[in-house]
């Protein structure tokens, strides 16, 4: 079911995906003040990412849902949802200019400090 949901989806879906997520996980306290989701533009994603999974298990994967709701009960939708979910998120991650951000972590680590706790990097011939 989980292959049915991710070969199902297309870029454009995984990407609606993402933003729900995000607009989601802004509502936490401890980011909500850097973020500028607005109320209407998480009621969009919902209505959206709704059509999203009815259409996936309705249509799309109708039959893969019944065969793992069959054998492996109900909990399966879950599960296959956060493996669609752990693909759509890997797309993000892989952006060039969210890769960029995160490698620049690196230059504000005390290399020093570092190579003190967990040793030098070996070399390599």
């Amino acid at each position: 079911m989980a292959k049915c949901l991710v070969t199902s989806t297309s870029e454009m879906d995984k990407n609606y995906l993402v933003k729900w997520m995000f607009a989601a996980a802004a509502l936490h306290p401890a980011v909500k003040s850097i973020s500028s989701v607005t109320d209407a533009q998480r009621n969009e994603l919902n209505v959206k990412t709704a059509k999203l999974f009815e259409r996936l298990l309705t249509e799309s994967c109708k039959k893969q849902v019944q065969t793992a709701i069959k054998y492996e009960g109900q909990s399966t939708i879950e599960s296959a949802f956060q493996v669609l979910g752990q693909v759509a998120a890997r797309g993000l991650f892989s952006d060039p200019a969210v890769n960029g951000f995160i490698a620049q972590l690196g230059n504000h680590i005390d290399k020093q400090k570092m190579e003190n706790v967990i040793g030098a990097p070996k070399k390599t011939n």
